[in-house]
């Protein structure tokens, strides 16, 4: 079984290990010298600019592997690193992570490129959702995206994770602005300036030239004139020339046509410490039609000193009501806009396992710990160490080491994961397991527990753990099953002398046999160490009894419905 297993692992180490002979179907590259037409006051390249030319390269890729016309749908959060200027290249590569049914998930990375230094840097990345539109009346069914790199394999297997976060977005907003401590009063108002001297509207009518082969609008156009009104609402409330820093994620409502008037209004809703966020609305009309809703926005800014350091900008006074709304708003989205990009943009080494838990940073919490487990199963480096019927892996990278315990299934995959996620059941097959209590039920797939374990060493003290478990089912046919489980910090169950609190990162996956993956910490180290030396065959044990209990359980029919304790 383990020879077996390992000639598995070394032929999928085959398929990925040059990824630089690959090149991804769908994948669409452009690059572009920066002109001083597509640049701003200070030489740099506009990011409008760079948004269109990120759209077009973008709906190209969607185009090329849905083989029909496909429109813009959202753009999640993007991060401007680095300015551009007059003279260098912009490098942008677009390929489709991931199709699901008439969408699909478009990866887009920009770098810059220097021709006389020959320096290329990294200035963002982003991922856009478009959709195929055919001209008949047949619906659309897109085909499956078949990753193969390593790289591709851990994008594809996170888009369902994303997608499944995009979906819910507007209701943790909503949560949010329910939540009083973000009911804030606002500042002096002797001090404050009043937001209406940063109004701005202006029209734009959308020409052939804005449009693309379906006659509709360009996203990426209908980004760069929102960007452009942002600007000015920007510039007017600090009297300099800002920098856009970031985007929120948006959604297009709606399409755009040539002949069609885009209306395009934007106002600083808040200043914080350093930087301003301004919303941006664009609506369209024709002749003598309403408006329509196009899209809205939110933009960050920063006015940079002399060396690069932001500036400190003036609170602003709100307008009655909707001023307010928009006010109390920003709020909501700056905590938002920081969970995001500290938890979801950071790499996976760089968030500590402990990150503080609570309602509104639920979501990021839940998809880091699925894409974690996720990014390491997808590892190709795993060492082999062959124990019958059961197998360790190891992997040592970034002054951590990892293992993974596999063996083979013998009831359906499903029934498997409606067991294992029970975690309140574990100490029944895993005698590091003394209690497993359920802390809090999030909601139908994220729980958090409280686990203690017996010492190591003779007479030791006990250790306990806060873990946030996310179970995943299948997106589609050619997914795992998931339990992911991270340490949380929990407010009301902080450390207690009673326990020493640990850490870990542990999870299952289901396809086609079971996968256990543990992120080894100092705190989890000791328990295997000897299995990993060889002198204990430990974890064999554990996992024998982990078989006979889904065996001795295969024909219950209870499902797995904890409630909160």
């Amino acid at each position: 079984m383990a020879s077996e297993s390992h000639h598995k692992e070394n032929l999928h180490n085959l398929q990925l290990e040059d990824e630089g002979q690959h090149r991804n179907p769908s994948e669409v590259k452009m690059s572009q010298i920066v002109l001083p037409c597509h640049a701003n006051h200070c030489g740099e390249l506009s990011i409008g600019q760079l948004l269109k030319w990120m759209d077009c390269t973008a709906c190209l890729s969607a185009e090329r592997h849905a083989g029909c016309p496909c429109v813009t749908a959202s753009v999640d959060d993007i991060y401007f690193e680095h300015t551009i200027g007059v003279g260098q290249v912009v490098n942008i590569k677009a390929k489709v992570n991931r199709a699901f049914n008439s969408s699909m998930e478009v990866g887009i990375e920009v770098s810059c490129e220097d021709l006389y230094s020959g320096r290329h840097w990294r200035v963002c990345q982003a991922f856009a959702t478009f959709v195929a539109k055919r001209t008949d009346a047949n619906k659309v069914q897109l085909r499956q995206v078949v990753p193969c790199t390593h790289q591709e394999q851990v994008e594809h297997s996170l888009a369902a994770e994303r997608r499944r976060m995009r979906l819910i977005h507007h209701d943790i907003m909503q949560d949010l602005l329910n939540n009083k401590t973000f009911q804030r009063k606002n500042h002096d108002e002797d001090e404050a300036l009043p937001t209406e001297r940063t109004r701005v509207e202006s029209v734009e009518l959308v020409l052939p030239p804005h449009a693309n082969h379906q006659v509709n609008t360009f996203g990426g156009q209908i980004m760069a004139w929102m960007e452009n009104v942002a600007t000015i609402a920007a510039s007017r409330l600090c009297n300099a020339h800002p920098t856009l820093r970031a985007i929120d994620m948006f959604h297009f409502r709606g399409p755009s046509q040539v002949g069609d008037r885009l209306v395009l209004k934007a106002i600083v809703n808040n200043t914080f410490k350093n930087s301003m966020e301004v919303g941006v609305c664009a609506e369209a009309y024709h002749r003598d039609e309403p408006l329509r809703h196009i899209n809205s926005a939110f933009m960050t800014f920063e006015v940079l000193d002399e060396k690069g350091r932001p500036c400190p900008l003036p609170p602003i006074k709100p307008e009655p009501q909707e001023g307010q709304r928009r006010y109390q708003e920003a709020l909501a989205r700056k905590k938002i806009r920081l969970d995001r990009k500290y938890i979801i943009s950071c790499k996976q080494t760089e968030v500590p396992l402990s990150v503080p838990w609570d309602t509104s940073n639920q979501v990021y919490l839940s998809y880091n710990n699925v894409s974690a487990l996720k990014m390491l199963a997808a590892k190709n480096n795993w060492d082999l160490f062959a124990y019958y019927r059961v197998s360790l892996y190891t992997v040592e990278e970034s002054q951590s080491l990892c293992f993974r315990v596999e063996f083979e299934m013998e009831i359906p995959a499903q029934r498997a994961f409606i067991l294992l996620s029970d975690i309140s059941r574990r100490h029944e097959w895993d005698q590091h397991y003394t209690l497993c209590k359920l802390l809090l039920r999030v909601d139908e797939d994220d729980f958090i527990y409280q686990v203690v374990t017996p010492s190591v060493s003779k007479g030791g003290q006990y250790q306990d753990f806060i873990l946030l478990a996310s179970r995943r089912p299948p997106c589609d046919s050619g997914d795992p099953y998931v339990i992911a489980l991270r340490s949380v910090a929990l407010p009301s169950h902080p450390p207690t002398e009673e326990f020493h609190r640990g850490e870990c990162l542990i999870g299952f996956l289901f396809c086609p046999q079971i996968s256990y993956y543990n992120q080894a910490s100092p705190e989890v180290l000791p328990y295997i160490s000897t299995d990993i030396a060889g002198l204990s065959s430990s974890f064999y044990s554990i996992f024998c009894a982990c078989r006979q209990y889904l065996l001795d359980n295969i024909i219950s029919t209870s499902a797995f419905t904890p409630s909160a304790l």
